[in-house]
């Protein structure tokens, strides 16, 4: 999980040295990037059902292989289509290993503790890897070259490879007998790439561009065609069952409005940092290293102690509240701000919230699932997360964009038509959270009394379901 976290960040500071070597133009540069959204978000439910049927072991092992493999190819790119071409796979490659990682926590941690913690654990990776990737990327890209960011992820590959064949127990996957839904996993994955597609190149082309409408109009057919045949077939790749886990649902929909605020002002607040206040790339990690610091320290047991205390949903809202409050505070970091009190407050703020928000949506997410299913519904969550990652990126994007045009044309300086652009989109993306904190209230809020200490008495049965005595 820290390699994919490192992924969807470390390239970001190195992008301007690739584009120098490798002569790409500022559009094609963008595909270093979205090749490996749109390949990682596309394959996420069909990895994750593949788990289920053949055994998550087998999923997490080769996803790991083929995306150290992977990872070896883009370090010794010499090539804009050899670069994209292995970014593709790497994507492909981390959803297989990723999409199955949460079912594998949910099933072998049958204390509800003891998996609140785990899920720390990965939240702390998932979203303080990304911080840690911009550290990284700057230190790597500075003392050595772009290609070691690729090149790093070697020695973790092969570590997590032998660690994960040893310790991992095999499911009892469901089998093939009854033959795989091919067409199924196509019309899925298919409608997801496209509609990563449009969001991701939205800001280039403008939300009401033929160019951007057109591939997601076609990937909501596309999803509308899986449902439907999801519906008529004995052996689903993706059985409509899941959608009746109440717990599964309401909490992925929460998970989009927060993750909406949350990566598109990550993504927002780094250029602010480089653009407004003249960053470097390795300033810049520095300057996130706080965030991802409160997040390690919370998970350490805090918060898993917080959701066995008072539930996850007493723990939920509190959280979502510091977010809100975290964005609220960088829109008041002027053009000349300094670090300290708004930028680092409001990453303290966010950070708090992520590392005790995350977890309550986890719980509640795999307290109800089946074991059965237990795959599928980790590919869910990931699918939550990162369409609401990349739609939070493109719509706050755009906001900024625009604002800072409006703001140029009024013949404002630039450093503050940027300011105002980013603190618009910062007000947005708080916005957003706090859409989703009334949607926890209708959707999450416990309905009757015990159902908010979710993870007791959890279907989740890993004992019974495991090869291993």
């Amino acid at each position: 999980m820290l390699m994919n976290a490192l992924d969807a960040t470390v390239v970001n500071v190195a992008l301007p040295k690739i584009q120098h070597d490798l002569h790409f133009t500022q559009a094609n540069l963008a595909w270093v990037i979205d090749a490996y959204l749109v390949a990682f978000a596309g394959f996420l439910l069909m990895a994750g059902r593949l788990g289920d049927l053949i055994g998550r072991k087998k999923v997490f092992l080769g996803g790991l292989a083929a995306f150290t493999v992977a990872s070896a190819v883009c370090g010794i790119a010499d090539s804009q289509g050899l670069l994209i071409g292995a970014r593709f796979v790497q994507g492909a490659a981390g959803a297989l290993s990723t999409s199955v990682i949460l079912a594998i926590i949910a099933t072998e941690f049958h204390d509800a503790h003891e998996r609140a913690r785990a899920m720390s654990a990965y939240i702390f990776v998932a979203v303080g890897g990304g911080s840690i990737g911009l550290l990284a990327g700057g230190i790597l890209t500075q003392a050595l070259n772009w290609h070691w960011i690729f090149f790093i992820n070697l020695p973790i590959g092969v570590v997590a490879f032998a660690l994960g064949a040893l310790l991992v127990p095999e499911n009892r996957g469901l089998g093939v007998r009854q033959g795989i839904d091919v067409l199924g996993s196509i019309l899925v994955t298919g409608g997801l790439m496209l509609c990563i597609y449009a969001v991701v190149t939205s800001s280039e082309h403008g939300w009401g561009s033929a160019r951007t409408f057109a591939p997601l109009l076609a990937g909501i057919a596309l999803i509308g065609a899986f449902v439907l045949l999801e519906s008529r077939l004995r052996n689903p790749i993706m059985p409509l069952r899941i959608f009746r886990v109440h717990g599964l649902l309401s909490s992925s929909v929460v998970r989009g409005f927060l993750f909406v605020g949350m990566y598109g002002s990550f993504f927002l607040g780094t250029l602010y940092l480089e653009h407004v206040l003249g960053y470097d790339a390795l300033k810049t990690g520095l300057a996130f290293l706080p965030m991802t610091v409160i997040i390690a320290i919370l998970s350490t047991g805090i918060t898993a102690n917080l959701v066995r205390r008072f539930g996850p949903w007493r723990v939920l809202l509190p959280a979502m509240w510091l977010v809100t409050g975290g964005l609220v505070a960088w829109s008041q970091a002027g053009a000349d701000a300094d670090y300290f009190p708004l930028v680092l407050c409001g990453l303290v703020a966010m950070g708090a919230g992520m590392g005790t928000g995350s977890v309550p949506l986890l719980t509640l997410a795999m307290s109800e699932v089946p074991s059965a299913d237990a795959g599928l519904a980790s590919g869910i969550v990931n699918v939550s997360m990162q369409v609401s990652g990349a739609l939070g990126v493109a719509v706050l994007g755009t906001v900024s964009t625009d604002r800072t045009r409006s703001l140029i044309a009024a013949h404002r300086p630039i450093a503050d038509a940027l300011t105002g652009g980013y603190h618009l989109a910062f007000l947005v993306g708080a916005g957003w959270v706090a859409c989703g904190i009334l949607a926890a209230a209708v959707l999450v809020r416990p309905r009757r009394r015990g159902v908010a200490r979710a993870g007791a008495g959890s279907r989740l049965e890993p004992r019974a379901e495991s090869n291993q005595s």
